[in-house]
């Protein structure tokens, strides 16, 4: 498999370009098969999260033209046969889970193969199913499958169980089909929930609310092709940036960054004592969301004086709460790190002591960090995390020395040329295949 090699405590320096949302494109990806017609997506990551979304669409008969550079041209007009799904590629990833509430209105009885993704514990998909079956969505949880029945599916009025992205995006998915009108309560307000609203706007559905908690949503009788749409830059990649820089003690800037999504992260950044600056404001290509450039100054941190949590947008996002973990790092002081939402997650913080980082696991959920850090360099293997996984690569970038970091395919799940762009900008690394 292959591995990095990372020659730690360079400098970085120069401007880094954020790329595009990984969960905005899985979900939009996932939601094309409502659609009969082409629709052209601009701005698709090329990440193998995106690719096994691509490999499982096409094969159960969705035509999908690639020109690996960011633009896809996919075409749901044909047959679906689910009975030739690629199962490694739904296996693989937990956002096949979206396909539950995209093919409510396409497909009668199916089988789903139960996937995979981040290992963070008990992951619940209660909420998925709670949504659906308001809509006439009829799920079996077998073994290794789900059973499904659809017939004839109708608007409801739901409170979501939990407010999760992808719970959310579900309940949408069924909701646009689906005569009458759907409200749907305590939804996710998040980016990528935000992004497919728009993106199902632009085919046509009726959506009101987006960006809120009460999406109502009037069912239309069919969606229509689209001819463009680019996805949204990622604000989680873009912290990982924001990240390095810090952790690293250099001055880097951050552009493409969408604001809305990063403004209680920056916030807190600022109460530990980092300086940033921020320029360029202008609109994403969609013209959906406000963006713009971050550089980061040198400068000395103290710890937070409350704990750091996560919460559902628009709080902290929990995707971004591991990030801080190698930023308090650096800090003066001592901080607690509540990841609630996760029962595994926080445990995976404990492979950065081998970097040299002081990190206390109080319970499944909390760990304390103290700082600041004289990071040393190690040889690692990156955990089933996503995020956890970065992690352990922003930190090789500042220990002085040779370290090595095996299993990169966690972090290839959500980074597009992640090491490119770290070359670019001064970082001594070396992918070994």
């Amino acid at each position: 498999m292959s591995y990095l090699i990372v020659h730690g405590g360079k400098k970085l320096k120069g401007r880094i370009i954020n790329q595009s949302a990984k969960n905005s494109a899985v979900a939009i990806l996932c939601a094309t098969p409502l659609i009969h017609g082409k629709v052209v997506l601009q701005k698709v990551p090329r990440i193998e999260e995106v690719l096994r979304i691509i490999e499982l669409l096409k094969s159960v008969g969705i035509k999908i033209d690639d020109d690996g550079k960011g633009t896809l041209v996919i075409d749901s007009s044909g047959e679906l046969d689910l009975s030739a799904m690629d199962r490694d590629a739904a296996c693989r990833t937990r956002v096949s889970l979206l396909l539950l509430g995209s093919l409510a209105h396409r497909v009668k009885k199916y089988r789903l193969y139960k996937s995979g993704g981040c290992k963070l514990g008990q992951r619940t998909v209660r909420p998925h199913l709670y949504a659906l079956e308001n809509f006439g969505v009829k799920i079996s949880s077998r073994e290794d499958c789900y059973e499904v029945e659809n017939d004839n599916l109708r608007s409801a009025e739901i409170v979501m169980y939990e407010s999760g992205d992808t719970a959310t995006e579900n309940a949408i998915l069924a909701a646009v089909l689906s005569p009458g009108v759907s409200i749907i309560k305590m939804a996710s307000a998040n980016y990528q929930v935000q992004d497919l609203c728009y993106f199902l706007m632009n085919a046509g559905a009726a959506i009101a609310g987006v960006g809120t908690t009460t999406l109502r949503i009037t069912g239309v009788k069919s969606l229509q092709p689209v001819k463009s749409y680019p996805i949204m830059p990622d604000p989680i990649v873009a912290m990982t940036y924001l990240a390095a820089s810090i952790v690293t003690g250099s001055e880097l800037t951050v552009s493409n960054c969408p604001m809305e999504f990063l403004e209680l992260e920056l916030y807190k950044l600022s109460k530990m004592g980092q300086k940033f600056s921020i320029s360029n404001r202008r609109r994403s290509e969609n013209g959906k969301f406000d963006l713009a450039d971050i550089q980061v100054k040198l400068s000395k941190l103290v710890a937070l004086e409350d704990k750091i949590e996560g919460r559902p947008f628009p709080g902290l996002n929990i995707d971004n709460l591991p990030l801080f973990v190698p930023i308090l790092a650096t800090a003066k002081g001592q901080t607690l790190v509540h990841d609630w939402a996760f029962e595994n997650r926080a445990s995976y913080h404990l492979e950065l002591q081998k970097l040299g980082v002081k990190v206390t696991l109080l319970d499944p959920h909390r760990v304390w960090i103290e700082g600041p850090t004289k990071f040393v360099p190690n040889e690692l293997i990156c955990p089933p995390a996503l995020r956890p996984a970065v992690n352990l690569l922003v930190v090789m970038l500042a220990a002085k020395g040779k370290s090595i970091l095996r299993n990169i395919y966690e972090i290839d799940r959500g980074y597009e040329n992640l090491y490119e762009t770290l070359r670019g900008v001064g970082a001594d690394l070396e992918l070994v295949n």
